[in-house]
């Protein structure tokens, strides 16, 4: 007997949907899922179609409520290194050349919190809930928190949710910018997709240029990230999207676009 895939693929529009599908473990990224997501990651890369991803956890009560704990027990720190090793399945997701968008519906903690911040927007229901409770288990964060989530809302936010494992509600984390919007349960998936289309009708190739330019600004001092800016924005002139944008905008005519 097949079992059931712990990680479900769809497109709408352009709009690539991966759906963590545990909603018996409240989505809780084990091995299978993991390896699912890297797999799910690198089609949508491989996918000329697809232009946006967006990733999600099956039902209403968790995006992803964290690590599935009970792979932990027993488990060596050599083990563990070795499970964590480069690149991750939240690096994969930080490195799609495509936009990336987290669509919260419910507990966001631990693992699905860092999964969210590899992503490029997070869009949260207003029953979300998000941390990063991981040193109530006596261990921290190990799946980019530490470093993506100061960058994200600054280090003094990031020290208070790390070190308390405090959980906090949509609006506070919409607050400290954890999330980019709410919206109310039932429209999260519209609004999401929503979203995701004005970025799904953009040229992919500039759109993984402007990608490359704005994370120079996290990780390049000022005058390295302006260099960097420059050379991408001429970069942009040596696309086939660039002479048709250029083209379609003098015609006055809706561009179609070539993604390279």
């Amino acid at each position: 007997m097949n079992e059931k895939p712990v990680v479900r693929i769809e497109t709408e529009a352009g709009v690539r949907i991966i759906t963590i599908d545990r909603p018996e473990k409240r989505n809780a990224l084990n091995a299978a899922v993991r390896d699912g997501l890297i797999a799910a990651v690198a089609e949508a890369e491989a996918d000329p179609d697809v232009r946006v991803v967006v990733f999600t956890g099956a039902g209403d009560k968790a995006f992803i409520a964290g690590a599935d704990v009970s792979e932990f027990a027993g488990r060596t720190p050599l083990e563990q290194r070795r499970a964590m090793a480069s690149p991750t399945v939240f690096d994969r997701i930080w490195d799609l050349p495509l936009p990336t968008i987290a669509m919260i519906n419910g507990w966001c903690l631990g693992g699905g919190c860092e999964l969210a911040l590899a992503c490029d927007l997070r869009v949260g229901a207003d029953t979300a809930q998000l941390g990063q409770p991981e040193v109530r288990l006596g261990i921290i964060p190990g799946g980019g928190a530490t470093q993506r989530l100061p960058r994200l809302v600054g280090y003094g936010k990031a020290l208070q949710l790390v070190l308390s494992g405090e959980i906090i509600d949509a609006v506070a984390a919409y607050e400290i910018g954890l999330l980019d919007e709410i919206v109310p349960a039932v429209e999260l998936r519209s609004r999401t997709l929503e979203i995701a289309g004005t970025m799904a009708d953009k040229s992919p190739a500039t759109l993984a240029l402007a990608k490359r330019a704005l994370r120079a600004a996290l990780e390049m001092p000022l005058s390295a990230g302006l260099e960097q800016e420059r050379d991408l924005f001429a970069l942009a002139f040596a696309t086939d999207d660039k002479v048709e944008g250029v083209q379609a905008f003098l015609e006055k005519r809706k561009p179609e676009w070539r993604g390279r």
